[in-house]
């Protein structure tokens, strides 16, 4: 293989930049990972069983090989914009979803042991719309454990 410097490569061909290498935005990074789902709208996916019964530890480091979120992992663009793993933890973290959000496009207790990528597409399209943080019910819920304390 030869290697040719970028100037050289300029003369002989027409050097564009890569149209990923800025930050891409919460909403942007999630269309990314529907877009990578839709690819194969029939595959199969493996889901997370319980993901709203762990301790946030415990839910940080679940994983599922063939899930969901290992489709997004595959993808070397995201990876490039910070998705470390393919954990419930990092997805949260990398895609900014709150713990009910992330729940409902990975949880068995949704879709059972598996899922069709068509259908995770559609769940993680639906929280590009939805603010992030407790909703009206969580809230609720932790003002009232606050309130019998």
């Amino acid at each position: 293989m030869k290697h040719t410097s970028l100037d050289d490569l300029k003369v002989v061909s027409t050097v564009r930049a890569d149209p990923q290498t800025g930050e891409l935005s919460r909403n942007e990074r999630l269309e990314r990972w529907a877009k990578l789902l839709e690819r194969a709208p029939d595959r199969r996916l493996a889901t997370l069983r319980g993901t709203e019964y762990e301790p946030p530890d415990v839910r940080h480091g679940m994983r599922a090989s063939g899930s969901a979120i290992s489709v997004a992992f595959e993808d070397p663009v995201l990876r490039r914009q910070g998705l470390k793993s393919d954990t419930y933890g990092d997805a949260k973290e990398f895609f900014n979803l709150d713990d009910w959000q992330l729940h409902g496009i990975v949880c068995y207790c949704h879709f059972g042991a598996s899922m069709s990528a068509e259908t995770a597409a559609r769940c993680v399209r639906a929280t590009i719309s939805q603010p992030t943080g407790p909703g009206i019910f969580e809230r609720l819920a932790r003002m009232l454990i606050r309130s019998t304390r």
